[in-house]
């Protein structure tokens, strides 16, 4: 399959997901959830979902295991929706670079306060 299909798809199935977070899950293990990206495999099968959860550790723990528990529900959804052959097996990964990214920033502030200070 073509890797442009599979981009499409991905898109697809991004929006699709995050208009069923805000609407269909009620799992109260489940965050505040948002999705960065999907990632389809080229024969369509599968897809990773890389999802950002605001919290602590345990909170994003918790938060994937209500989406694993949904997966079977977001996944016939998604079926109802896109219309495939094959609808996706959904493999829900925590993705952290916002996190990291919000890290490094405090750290480039903390540095220019103390070469501030040092001058």
């Amino acid at each position: 399959m073509s890797t442009q299909r599979a981009a499409r798809l991905g898109d697809q199935i991004r929006e699709e997901l995050s208009t069923l977070f805000r609407t269909e899950l009620k799992d109260p293990r489940i965050g505040f959830v948002s999705i960065v990206k999907v990632e389809v495999a080229g024969d369509l099968r599968h897809a990773k979902v890389f999802v950002s959860v605001l919290g602590d550790e345990k909170q994003k723990k918790e938060s994937l295991k209500g989406l694993q528990s949904a997966n079977g529900f977001l996944r016939s959804e998604l079926g109802k929706t896109l219309q495939l052959r094959y609808t996706p097996e959904l493999h829900f990964v925590l993705d952290e670079s916002i996190e990291h990214g919000t890290r490094i920033a405090q750290l480039l502030v903390q540095v220019q306060k103390e070469q501030g200070q040092g001058e």
